[in-house]
């Protein structure tokens, strides 16, 4: 499934939490850009550097205005370095 074009990230999309059931902590959780993919709502593809060289990709949706809920973490990918694209996942 092709994603549209990269986008920097603003500080709007930053409010979300993500939770890694490893309990690990992070010294760096910095989101970087992300893509967007319209459905019923929206998913968010995030790419976030979570130490000096490894990043995680995350999707979070966003259901519709009237849904009344916040967006949350459907999924996401570790190991992932910066030059990996975001893609569908």
């Amino acid at each position: 499934m092709h994603l549209p074009c990269v986008k920097p990230l603003t500080c709007v999309m930053y409010s979300l939490c993500f939770l890694d059931d490893r309990n690990k902590t992070y010294g760096i959780f910095r989101a970087i850009v992300y893509k967007t993919q319209v459905v019923a709502g929206i998913n968010y593809f995030i790419k976030v550097q979570d130490s000096d060289t490894d990043y995680v990709h995350l999707r979070v949706f966003q259901g519709l205005p009237h849904e009344n809920q916040g967006p949350s973490l459907v999924s996401f990918q570790t190991g992932k370095t910066r030059d990996d694209p975001l893609t569908y996942f």
